[in-house]
């Protein structure tokens, strides 16, 4: 069965979750198609996800793959909207049946930022003890490997509401994703910008992934004036790995991937949740099979001793 949208031929709904990251996000993309296909009527239609409702418990207790997806997704799979807008740090690795990735967007700066009380503040030159909140045990991981002294606290929420709970607080910084930061002109905010030597992003951080059905082919033809091919191979290096070590918001995994003339560079870590362990490692692979590199440096990673940890936290999560 064919969407509405998909038989006018010059309409298209977004699913959008209706914070003001995604709609910046589906806006986004709104406009982009406009401006590319000028017959082109772009709809957004909000709809609310699990990990919207779920705002008082660590995303990292909730243990649901889908949080921020299924709700769209699932408007997907009944024509109910034509395309769904995500961060594509939040689109799981293993996509529904009937649905897929059809393109991204190019990629924004995918560093994390550190918020706090002066410019120019960074996690080194941190009071010793200092109070930081975070609701990622990605950064939690790395950020404690970095600065053990460190005191961690739980945040959540979207990016404005994490902002305004730190300037009531009396914490000492938060980090957030600095695409999400600056996407909202909230840079005045930012104190630095924390190097991916120090702290690694997120699996597809500070791109955009665009999901449809796949049966719709009309609105896979016009998304490809959109699409950015070296973000997109190098993502899919990134979601080879954190697919082939089976990891989610419990576990502390981030992974960068570069294209580059040569090939893609992929680095990546796995860490225990305190950060007492922590093992990264680096790649190159081939432009022409990014999943091959994504695959390997997951296979080197558990051999190192990543797989040791991953038990634990698979086996502790189990138990509760």
């Amino acid at each position: 069965m064919l969407s509405k949208s998909k038989l006018q031929k010059n309409k298209i709904i977004i699913g959008s979750r209706g914070s003001d990251l995604a709609l910046w996000q589906s806006n986004f993309v709104k406009r982009e198609l406009e401006k590319k296909n000028k017959n082109l009527q772009v709809e957004i239609k909000i709809i609310k996800t699990t990990g919207d409702k779920i705002l008082n418990v660590a995303l990292s207790k909730i243990g649901d793959k889908s949080l921020f997806t299924k709700e769209l997704e699932n408007a997907l799979l009944n024509n109910e909207v034509d395309l769904a807008v995500h961060s594509l740090k939040d689109l799981q690795t293993q996509i529904p049946d009937g649905l897929k990735l059809a393109v991204v967007s190019k990629r924004h700066p995918v560093e994390d930022v550190l918020i706090s009380r002066k410019k120019g503040i960074t996690l080194q030159s941190l009071k010793e003890g200092a109070v930081v909140a975070t609701g990622s045990l990605r950064r939690k991981c790395q950020l404690l490997h970095l600065r053990p002294d460190i005191i961690i606290e739980e945040l959540r929420g979207n990016v404005p509401t994490r902002i305004q709970k730190f300037l009531k607080s009396k914490w000492d910084g938060i980090i957030l994703a600095r695409a999400g930061v600056e996407r909202l002109k909230l840079q005045k905010y930012i104190s630095s910008i924390i190097p991916t030597d120090d702290i690694l992003p997120a699996v597809g951080q500070g791109a955009l992934g665009i999901e449809i059905n796949e049966e719709n082919e009309f609105v896979y033809e016009i998304l490809q004036t959109i699409h950015d091919e070296p973000t997109y191979k190098a993502v899919l290096a990134e979601r080879e790995l954190l697919r082939t070590l089976e990891g989610g918001c419990q576990v502390p995994i981030g992974a960068y991937a570069e294209v580059k003339s040569n090939g893609i560079y992929l680095d990546a870590m796995v860490g225990s949740i305190d950060g007492a362990l922590s093992f990264r490692k680096k790649m190159r692979g081939s432009k022409n099979n990014p999943e091959k590199l994504g695959k390997t440096l997951a296979k080197d990673l558990l051999k190192a001793g990543a797989g040791e940890i991953l038990d634990e936290i698979y086996s502790t999560v189990r138990k509760k």
